[in-house]
């Protein structure tokens, strides 16, 4: 699962950066960032937070999206609000058979840059966070299923995305160890060689499959992972930058 990230100002820009054009750039700094809710060092994605997302339709020039997928037969607000919750991930495994995602996974993905994510470790009937990483810390690059909703209601258009996940390596089998779930679990997270490929065109059923086996996990000693700050209740810090640095619980053993 992928329900917490940390997404810097900066880390959201890498791609377009990448490119070289320093007009589009300034342009992305100057009319999308306040559209968003950058920087978050960490947040839930319960709170439907805005963020920059790559899409095959603009590789290089993001959009502003709302995390929590919204399919395009999705009827009205109220039908809207009881599946958003649900669309925050997509399982890689079926992203091309369930309906929530099969039109997407078939015309739209996209990219979204973050610097790391949070996950939680069960030990003693207590929870504990830890903060997940490049080992490098380079902006991880995660798959992620995208539409733009049309509300029926009112015909207003709004960017919605869902982070794509699949089976968990040997490192976060070690962390998130969920007693209710069937496995751990972890975002896509795409090699920069592979990035080009997640967006492109399925023209045809072996790009499907070319495209399916991009989904696997990414290898653990290329991640590095710490406890951090609780990210729930009455000791959470918030959305400071401090909340993603180390913190020691000499009660839990790992």
């Amino acid at each position: 699962m992928c329900y917490d990230i940390k997404a810097s100002t900066e880390t959201q820009l890498k791609r377009a950066e990448r490119k070289g054009d320093l007009a589009a750039v300034s342009e992305i700094l100057e009319r999308l960032i306040p559209l968003t809710d950058l920087p978050l060092f960490h947040v839930s994605g319960f709170t439907h937070p805005e963020l920059l997302i790559y899409t095959n339709d603009s590789p290089y020039f993001p959009v502003v999206a709302t995390w929590g997928l919204v399919p395009q037969w999705i009827k009205d607000n109220a039908h809207k609000q009881k599946i958003w919750n649900s669309t925050l991930n997509a399982r890689g495994e079926t992203i091309f058979e369930k309906p929530s995602f099969k039109q997407s996974a078939n015309h739209k993905r996209c990219i979204i840059y973050v610097d790391g994510f949070y996950e939680y470790h069960h030990f003693n009937n207590k929870t504990y966070p830890f903060y997940i990483q490049r080992k490098d810390e380079q902006p991880m690059a995660l798959a992620g299923l995208w539409n733009e909703w049309i509300n029926p209601e009112h015909g207003g258009k709004m960017n919605t995305f869902s982070i794509v996940t699949t089976v968990g390596n040997t490192l976060m089998t070690k962390i998130h160890n969920n007693p209710k779930l069937k496995g751990p679990r972890m975002p896509l997270i795409l090699k920069d060689e592979l990035e080009e490929q997640w967006l492109q065109p399925i023209a045809k059923k072996t790009n499907q499959k070319a495209l399916e086996n991009l989904i696997k996990s990414y290898p653990d000693n290329q991640l590095k992972a710490h406890t951090v700050s609780k990210l729930r209740g009455k000791s959470y810090i918030g959305n400071v930058e401090e909340i993603s640095e180390e913190v020691y619980y000499k009660e839990l053993v790992f």
